[in-house]
């Protein structure tokens, strides 16, 4: 059995009834989210495009990678193009789907698209009403630097800095 039991602008909360292997039940309540993007801004062979950003949920700002929730009405490559230029002001000349990821599968649904952005121009920014972010730019090495010290603590940013960092060769 499924009912909703919380809704609110971009997830909604579902109370759902497990029936356990051994015939018993088990009420879990699982927020649903509609999916996003991270978008890696590869600005040169050598510098990457973050974006320190202020998170009110944990009052602090952070380093971490473009992304956005998805809309119904456009793909995630559609949304990954937009979210960058939004945020960023890069446009890119094209995006290759690298990963797709599960950010907290034990009470959130959200599917993560991973993206890295190549070709980029510059251009202007269009943020969102209290979207609080400048860029930054970054050299691989400081970016190596920022993880060893664990001074990026943002989940889909460390996720994808990592790969990416890892397994460049097969993206």
């Amino acid at each position: 059995m499924k009912k909703k039991i919380f809704q609110a602008k971009r997830f909604y909360v579902q109370e759902v009834t497990e029936t356990l292997a051994d015939g018993s039940h088990l009420v879990r309540n699982i927020v649903r989210h509609p999916g996003a993007v991270v978008i890696l801004p590869l600005v040169d062979e050598n510098h990457v495009c973050l974006i320190r950003t202020y998170r009110v949920a944990i009052d602090a700002w952070h380093l971490e990678l473009p992304a956005g929730t998805l809309d119904k009405s456009l793909s995630p490559l559609e949304t990954a193009h937009l979210e960058l230029q939004e945020e960023t002001g890069y446009r890119a000349a094209r995006m290759n789907l690298i990963h797709t990821f599960a950010m907290s599968p034990g009470i959130l649904d959200e599917k993560m698209y991973f993206y890295a952005a190549h070709g980029l121009t510059a251009g202007e920014v269009s943020r969102e009403v209290g979207e609080q972010m400048d860029n930054v730019l970054l050299s691989w090495a400081e970016i190596d630097t920022l993880l060893r010290d664990k001074m990026i603590r943002d989940a889909k940013t460390l996720a994808a800095l990592l790969w990416y960092m890892r397994y460049r060769d097969y993206a």
